[in-house]
């Protein structure tokens, strides 16, 4: 985990959760990816998993509630859609999570996967209520206390 790791988890509500350390973080997203489908597996493993980014923080709760809400099987795929352009998060069943674990590497997650079944996502739109803007440099960091970007 990046630096400062430590400080953010302690003051982060993380009641219900289970934290997973990606030990190969630098490796790019890939390894997070890996590292999550893989703590899932035990003691049992659920139907999905939902994925998001830490770095869009206008994604929020409304579109994650949405796109969870398409889970009927192990066999679902789908992903949020902001205006037409496919986004976080996703919702991989189970059924895919070796496949996907298979190809997260580097700063490939899901992508690659996703894209050659792109036949069977099914895309759920959300940009009524969220935004896939992302928070990468600290200059960025003043666009947290503005209103929401879908608003």
């Amino acid at each position: 985990m990046e630096a400062g790791a430590d400080e953010v988890l302690a003051g982060a509500r993380l009641d219900g959760c289970r934290v997973v350390r990606t030990p190969a973080r630098e490796s790019g997203v890939g390894s997070s990816l890996r590292a999550g489908l893989a703590a899932l597996a035990a003691p049992t493993p659920p139907t999905a998993a939902l994925v998001a980014l830490v770095d869009q923080p206008f994604v929020g709760a409304a579109a994650m509630a949405r796109v969870a809400a398409v889970c009927d099987s192990p066999d679902v795929l789908a992903a949020a859609s902001y205006r037409g352009a496919r986004g976080h998060p996703v919702l991989l069943g189970a059924a895919h999570f070796a496949g996907v674990t298979a190809g997260a590497r580097g700063d490939r997650g899901a992508r690659d996967y996703l894209r050659a079944r792109a036949d069977r996502l099914t895309r759920v739109e959300c940009g009524d209520v969220g935004s896939p803007e992302d928070i990468d440099h600290p200059a960025d960091l003043g666009r947290l206390s503005e209103p929401p970007p879908h608003r």
